[in-house]
């Protein structure tokens, strides 16, 4: 009895192995293609922790931003100079307040709204891939995309209703290298102004207090496309540069 019953441990123990070999080999049972694990090494390679304790801040076209995150607690600040005088926005995860010249400005309620989705897209987009974790987030790995020879994870990320924001119907693609998992190109639909599709692809990055910093180029479509496979349109030399999002005098502060 004592033999046989070794022989079938000894049986299981092989059965075992071959199949995590197998598994090894196929891909199956691993979390290659798992769109969450994608993320978090692509947040690693941009910066990791860091993202959750730091104060940023920049300037981008004729206005100065700092973002200052401590677990989850943000206040994201814009400051620029117009007719009305200085103007300051402050943004946090529970409220927004416009001061011009020092003075708290009453305003309506489509305008708070308007100016704190203006400010969180700034500071979202600058800090990329690092919102990709938010609780709202929700990922599908579309499986893999070759561009300029180089293969690429294309992720896709929608956002739910609640905890989304105002523009919780945008749908989002991610093309992270399958290499450094540096997130090099991503696409977007949105809803605002009639809506419409952009396609960014990164350039000048920069390593600042741990962070990595990218310049993007703005492209659009010049006509019907499907979204799904826009990478294909960039390829084809079919996307019209629109504009360049270039982050000015960059400065980082651990907290």
């Amino acid at each position: 009895m004592r033999v046989l019953v070794s022989f079938l441990i000894f049986l299981s123990f092989l059965v075992s192995c071959n199949s995590k070999k197998t598994e090894q080999n196929t891909g199956s049972g691993s979390k290659a293609n798992d769109p969450q694990v994608i993320v978090d090494k692509a947040i690693a390679a941009h910066g990791g922790d860091k993202f959750l304790q730091l104060q940023v801040a920049f300037d981008f076209r004729d206005k100065h931003y700092e973002s200052i995150r401590r677990d989850g607690v943000y206040t994201y600040t814009r400051s620029f100079s117009d007719t009305t005088g200085q103007v300051k926005d402050v943004l946090t995860n529970s409220s927004f307040t416009r001061t011009i010249n020092g003075q708290v400005k009453d305003l309506p309620a489509e305008r708070v709204k308007a100016f704190s989705a203006s400010v969180n897209s700034v500071i979202y987009f600058a800090l990329l891939p690092f919102g990709l974790n938010d609780p709202a987030v929700t990922k599908e790995y579309l499986g893999s995309a070759t561009i300029k020879n180089v293969p690429y994870h294309k992720v896709k990320v929608t956002f739910k209703q609640e905890g989304g924001g105002t523009d919780f119907q945008d749908e989002f693609l991610y093309y992270i290298n399958q290499k450094t998992y540096v997130l090099d190109y991503f696409a977007y639909t949105y809803q605002t102004d009639g809506g419409g599709i952009r396609f960014r692809q990164a350039i000048n990055p920069q390593q600042i207090g741990g962070i990595l910093f990218q310049d993007y180029i703005n492209f659009e479509p010049v006509g019907k496309i499907d979204f799904w496979e826009i990478e294909k349109e960039f390829e084809s030399g079919k996307l019209k540069e629109l504009s360049r999002i270039e982050l000015k005098n960059i400065q980082v502060k651990a907290l």
